[in-house]
Order: structure tokens, then C-alpha cells, then sequence
């Protein structure tokens, strides 16, 4: 059963995850099972290389996390991630789609596949929520 009724319900509740709020994160679409969430980037986001800097990108994936793993059971938290570097972004956006791969008693498993927005694979993490 999932924890949040609407997409909207699940917007106002993240609004509150003020790290990634701060930084432009949203979420766009939501599933009992999975999530796709974004945010453009700015000069803000960049490293001294003129690069996007590999937090951003991680936050991202660690924020689609955390709405996949609360909507298939609140409370959950990050217990292990996981991510690999791919490509470095060309597009201004980045959209991180997340969806469990495995939703256990005590645990769920969470692929998170990060894209800019001209469709290069940026990154790909994994995570393993906890269930509290």
C-alpha cells in the first residue's frame, strides 16, 4: 500500500527535504513503486573544472531514493547506495527515474538511472532503504 494518496500529497510532504528543495530538486511523477524527479542546472551546481559536481548529481539520485523507498513504506531511510559516474551532463536538466527492484520485509532495493536532459546516461546508483 502506498504512503502517499496523490502526487500532490507526496510534493508538499518533500518540500520539507530542504537539502534538495535548496538546490531545485523536484519530483515530477510518482508510482506505487517508482518515482521521476529533476532540477535544471545553474552555475551553482558547478565544480572548479566548470563541471556539474558529482553531489549534485548523487543528491539527486539520493532524493529519488528516498521518495520511491517512503512511498512503498514510511518511514525508510537510506541504509546502503551505491553510485557509478557514466558521463559527465551536456544538457542543462538532470532527471533521475528511480523504481524497486525488490521490496523485502525489512528492506527494498532501488535503481536509480540519473539523464540529463539530451538523454546521456549521467549515472547510475543503487540503493537498499531500511524499513523503521
Amino acid at each position: 500500500m502506498a504512503t502517499f494518496k496523490t502526487l500532490e500529497e507526496a510534493k508538499e510532504f518533500f518540500q520539507k527535504d530542504r537539502f534538495a528543495s535548496d538546490n531545485g530538486m523536484h519530483l515530477d511523477e510518482m508510482e506505487d513503486d517508482g518515482c521521476i524527479c529533476s532540477m535544471t542546472l545553474t552555475e551553482g551546481h558547478r565544480n572548479a573544472y566548470g563541471g556539474v559536481m558529482g553531489g549534485v548529481i548523487f543528491t539527486l539520485a539520493d532524493f529519488a531514493l528516498a521518495v520511491t523507498a517512503n512511498q512503498i513504506h514510511s518511514l525508510s531511510v537510506a541504509q546502503q547506495v551505491s553510485i557509478n559516474y557514466l558521463n559527465a551532463p551536456k544538457g542543462d536538466r538532470l532527471i533521475a527515474q528511480a523504481k524497486c527492484i525488490k521490496n523485502g520485509r525489512t528492506t527494498s532495493v532501488i535503481n536509480v538511472m540519473v539523464k540529463d536532459n539530451l538523454d546521456r546516461q549521467v549515472a547510475q546508483f543503487v540503493g537498499t532503504a531500511f524499513k523503521l
